[in-house]
């Protein structure tokens, strides 16, 4: 999003609380490297059982970052991980890997370790191809690809996530949630009207739905499209008036539209929704500013 165009974002706390907020996926690329310095965690390579990569078990125990949704294994899951590992190294017919690593992928998701679980997700619907298992590994490497740090490693879960929604797609092209997560890997590559093709399609499809309407309302801002944003977020919360990051980003929209009153109310229907001592701050903080600019 461009700081320019966000007249009231100066102080840190809101710059800080309102990249959090949006999705990984859509931030421009110089943003993931400063996500990256603030711990949001790269996954490892997709592959865990290829020769020269980090293994997944040690990567598990290590500490999690409080900044990011990854957690810390116990030994018992380790433990668990390392033995289902060999069995599915040892299992000799493709039905029994399919088994194994079914319960490995359930394991990997368990600890966040998305990449690995996509990867057997991926190895399950080998063995049963079908819109369900495609989706599970898609949804587990999209996953992954919202956490990447490096443009590079964006590419490659994106490109991952890519390929198997396209199989959702093709046993099931009304799967919508599919289809707006596919969207947002295009988004955040080199063909990003792409995605916006596709989020158009889910909204003609379904003009509620909350996720498309969220991410076309953020884009909106990105472009420093605010009167559009406005309306995706009201449009947003007709649906569901406790979705709190868009009545949050629905205040921003309106006070660059210079709706300041609007504004106001918008932020203290955050402060009704949400606990959360960051958002607040971050409220306030706006809240301050409208307040001032007189």
């Amino acid at each position: 999003m461009s700081k320019g165009k966000l007249a009231l974002i100066f102080s840190a706390v809101v710059l800080a609380v309102l990249l959090a907020l949006l999705p990984k996926v859509v931030i421009n690329k110089d943003k993931k490297a400063d996500l990256a310095s603030n711990g949001a965690a790269a996954e490892s390579s997709h592959d865990p059982n290829h020769e020269g990569h980090e293994d997944h078990a040690a990567e598990a125990a290590a500490p999690a970052d409080a900044a990011n949704a990854h957690m810390t294994a116990t030994p018992a899951q380790l433990k668990e991980i390392a033995d289902l590992r060999a069995k599915f190294n040892r299992a000799s017919s493709p039905q029994d890997k399919g088994k194994v690593a079914d319960e490995l992928a359930q394991k990997y998701a368990a600890i966040a370790k998305h990449d690995s679980a996509g990867y057997f997700y991926e190895q399950v619907a080998a063995v049963r191809p079908g819109e369900k298992s495609f989706q599970k590994a898609a949804d587990q490497y999209f996953e992954a690809f919202t956490f990447a740090a490096t443009q590079e490693r964006s590419q490659q879960l994106g490109q991952k996530a890519q390929g198997l929604y396209a199989q959702v797609l093709k046993n099931n092209p009304a799967n919508l949630d599919a289809k707006t997560n596919l969207a947002m890997t295009y988004i955040a590559s080199e063909t990003p009207m792409q995605g916006i093709t596709l989020l158009r399609e889910v909204i003609s499809a379904d003009p509620k739905n909350e996720k498309a309407l969220f991410n076309l309302g953020v884009l909106s801002m990105q472009s420093n499209q605010y009167d559009k944003a406005v309306t995706r977020f009201q449009e947003l919360l007709a649906v569901n008036p406790k979705h709190v990051d868009a009545t949050f980003y629905l205040g921003i929209s309106l006070a660059e539209t210079k709706q300041k009153q609007e504004a106001q109310k918008a932020f203290m229907r955050v402060k009704e929704l949400s606990k959360e001592p960051e958002v607040l701050a971050s409220v306030d903080s706006y809240l301050q500013k409208l307040n001032s600019a007189q």
